[in-house]
């Protein structure tokens, strides 16, 4: 059935290249980065093509009544992961919206006096963003620092498979190890030996020319089949697949606010890193249809969802998911060996009972301290909090005992009979009685 309309689109990007990094495979926590020159443009032609996609009123794809040529702040949002590497997000971000949105003249003014003044830089269009922090949201990254997450990943690895995997790669780690440098090879490390790899073939021009040949084809393969076992699950509530349970509650969320009349915005992008996307698929069974969607997104890859209208006398609302995966343009993937559009309703059905809703939820799952409340507060401030009010009312409190004790005092002192001075001498220097 065809669904011609669309009514907004939920996109879920990954950030570009960046320059050297490693992620410890135990924990996931990450070392700084920054993206590079190449990443921002990678993201600014993932904006364009956004853009041409959904932006442009010739596209069949564009998003019915959406702004073509302004930003229309009340019907685009924009939320970037900011932890772990937060920051090659970021300015990965920053550059698809400047494709995006592109500068336009009619980003103008027209003055009293008839003077029309251009923003700068041609018109350069402003866009703000959300950076979303794992201290208090854990949407876009939720497996750092849970421990049952943990414990999955040294599952994985103590695993048959793994172990299997390990003695069969173990001749290709050996030999790579001369063009590590001093970074430790395995299995284990195999998203870091590919990250190197990778990053020094596409910087390091004499490295390119040594680096033997299929070694980095290797290097992906046992990337791929490290991160695909650490971020996905059998079953799709299993703490593998963490990384899209969190994020499936701002997706639903997303196209709710999109089917809501009363709520304008149409274009929501969710900026993250890749391990959202692994689990995503492996959750909604894409691979099962396609296997090549397996393992590792490339730099700037985008999963864009539409939100479409069907037609009558069917005109519920239904989802077509559109993946581009690094370069290229976006191609169909399907959910749930559907062979064309989900019905709205039926997506969030299969998918609800295993998101992580909230904080309270994401503690509970990965086994730790509530970090945060229901409504968003930290413990840590709201403890703080109430140590210092305790702090201020025993400070009060003593002031008020002091203030007491003085005002006590001085009504006793006052109770006491005094004498006017000239008396008081008069009684010193007058003569003793004479004793009978």
């Amino acid at each position: 059935m065809s669904h011609p309309t669309v009514r907004g689109v939920v996109v879920l990007t990954r950030n570009g290249d960046h320059f050297g990094y490693a992620q410890n495979p135990y924990n996931y926590q990450s070392s700084h980065t920054e993206c590079t020159p190449l990443g921002e443009v990678q993201a600014y032609e993932l904006g364009q093509l956004l853009r041409d996609k959904y932006f442009t009123t010739s596209s069949p794809s564009y998003i019915k009544n959406i702004d073509p040529d302004l930003v229309d702040l009340d019907q685009v949002q924009i939320r970037i992961k900011n932890g772990g590497e937060g920051r090659v997000v970021f300015d990965s971000t920053i550059a698809l919206l400047q494709g995006l949105f592109p500068p336009s003249k009619k980003n103008s003014i027209e003055l009293a006096n008839e003077t029309l003044v251009v923003a700068p830089l041609g018109g350069y269009q402003y866009v703000p963003a959300e950076t979303v922090e794992p201290s208090n949201d854990r949407s876009l990254e939720s497996w750092t620092d849970c421990p049952n997450f943990e414990k999955h990943t040294k599952e994985f690895y103590s695993s048959d498979d793994f172990k299997a995997a390990e003695r069969h790669a173990s001749r290709f780690f050996a030999a790579a190890n001369d063009f590590l440098f001093g970074h430790p090879a395995g299995l284990v490390n195999a998203y870091n030996v590919y990250d190197f790899m990778n990053h020094q073939l596409t910087h390091n021009k004499s490295y390119a020319h040594r680096l033997p040949p299929t070694f980095i084809e290797q290097a992906r393969h046992w990337a791929n089949f490290h991160e695909q076992g650490v971020f996905s699950d059998k079953q799709m509530a299993g703490i593998g697949n963490i990384a899209a349970r969190t994020l499936m509650q701002a997706v639903i969320s997303s196209l709710q606010r999109i089917t809501y009349d009363g709520d304008p915005v149409q274009f929501i992008l969710h900026s993250t890193t890749y391990q959202p996307f692994i689990s995503l698929f492996n959750m909604t069974e894409i691979p099962k249809e396609d296997p090549s969607i397996y393992g590792i997104p490339d730099y700037a890859s985008a999963l864009a969802i539409e939100l479409r209208r069907g037609s009558l006398p069917d005109n519920r609302d239904f989802l077509r998911f559109m993946y581009k995966n690094g370069t290229g343009d976006f191609l169909p993937v399907h959910v749930f060996d559907h062979k064309g559009d989900v019905p709205l309703t039926e997506f969030i059905y299969r998918v609800e009972s295993s998101v992580i809703a909230n904080s309270k939820q994401w503690a509970s799952t990965c086994g730790t301290v509530p970090p945060i409340t229901l409504d968003g507060t930290d413990v840590t401030v709201q403890v703080t909090s109430a140590v210092a009010h305790c702090a201020v009312l025993a400070v009060i409190l003593l002031l008020f005992s002091t203030l007491f004790s003085f005002v006590r005092h001085r009504r006793q002192s006052s109770k006491r009979i005094r004498l006017p001075a000239t008396a008081q001498e008069s009684l010193q220097h007058a003569p003793e009685k004479p004793r009978v």
